[in-house]
């Protein structure tokens, strides 16, 4: 900051006792490029004012109120070139600002949204907060006896171990395109197909799902080496129309989605308890993975036949992956 000051102080005295006759004040144009190298936009305009009231002490101590001399002309140039430089630096501050705000949206996406469709969204400009109808899988994961596993566990130990369970869980969701609704403490909600859409939206929600199991199987064979105790979670898939839109008040908005399909979702997670799953996928998902042609995944599922779940209705037919299934990663 001193700098700044230093330069103006040795360009006024320049100007004023030099016998020189050029625009010395014209350098006062470094200066504000140097303030806006150390200010924001209140600082930049100041230190212009600044130099501008320098240039007309200048001529006013040289030349009086001779506004027809050639110096008249060379403190107008010097005026001008400190304005221009002026509005181009807060061009410059603008833009640095918004690269700011861009990384920092990009940072606070990527928190729920996978690289790639953090990337497209600010390419596109994708409008995140018009609320809209859209169809999308629904996937929920919970903690089975989450009470129950850590009544007997420090609370350091509780947080250690749902810091590496939803790391997991969550790099899952982003490795099939999916998007961290958010987490509820001892799992998540992921969404796929929003709010980029995505023609294997089921496809993408269902192997995220077997991904999150298989990966869940391996963490246990390691806990139990370690002599820890083994974590189970229970997933719920359903597919249909979700109304995506921002809820809370101004201070604290947070885009999410709601309705009949998520709360089914909701309830089929749930149901895995009753119906001994560590998967269950409503015939929605199935139809809609059966046309997005994978056939191949929809066989690894057995058929459970219809169930009524809390809250609805009508029976809902679900097909499982039984809690005592196999998985391997590398075979997914």
């Amino acid at each position: 900051m001193i700098y700044i000051f230093l330069s103006a102080a040795v360009i006024f005295l320049f100007d004023t006792w030099s016998p020189l006759h050029f625009a010395v004040a014209v350098l006062y144009s470094v200066v504000v490029v140097l303030a806006n190298l150390w200010f924001k936009r209140l600082g930049t305009i100041r230190t212009a004012a600044f130099c501008a009231f320098l240039t007309g002490l200048s001529f006013i101590i040289t030349h009086g109120a001779d506004l027809e001399s050639a110096a008249s002309a060379r403190t107008l140039i010097s005026l001008a070139a400190i304005a221009i430089t002026t509005k181009l630096a807060l061009l410059n501050i603008v833009t640095r600002e918004r690269l700011i705000m861009v990384g920092k949206e990009k940072d606070n996406l990527a928190r729920f949204f996978p690289p790639a469709i953090v990337e497209q969204i600010a390419k596109n400009d994708i409008a995140l907060s018009t609320t809209r109808y859209e169809p999308a899988a629904v996937l929920f994961v919970d903690m089975i006896e989450f009470t129950k596993f850590c009544s007997a566990l420090q609370p350091q130990d509780v947080i250690a171990m749902l810091r590496e369970l939803l790391c997991s869980l969550s790099a899952s969701v982003f490795e099939h395109q999916g998007t961290v609704d958010k987490f509820t403490g001892d799992g998540l909600i992921a969404v796929f197909g929003l709010p980029v859409s995505n023609d294997l939206s089921a496809t993408n929600a269902v192997r995220c799902a077997l991904t999150m199991q298989a990966r869940l199987q391996a963490w246990n064979d390691e806990r139990a080496a370690s002599g820890l105790e083994a974590v189970a979670v229970a997933i719920g898939i359903h597919y249909g129309d979700v109304v995506l839109g921002d809820v809370g008040c101004e201070s604290r908005l947070e885009l999410t989605v709601l309705g009949d399909t998520v709360n089914v979702a909701s309830r089929v997670e749930h149901h895995c308890r009753e119906d001994k799953a560590s998967i269950l996928i409503t015939d929605a998902v199935v139809r809609r993975m059966q046309s997005e042609g994978s056939e191949g995944t929809v066989r690894r599922f057995t058929d459970r036949g219809f169930h009524t779940i809390r809250g609805h209705s009508d029976a809902i037919r679900l097909f499982a992956i039984p809690r005592d299934g196999v998985l391997d990663v590398d075979q997914l």
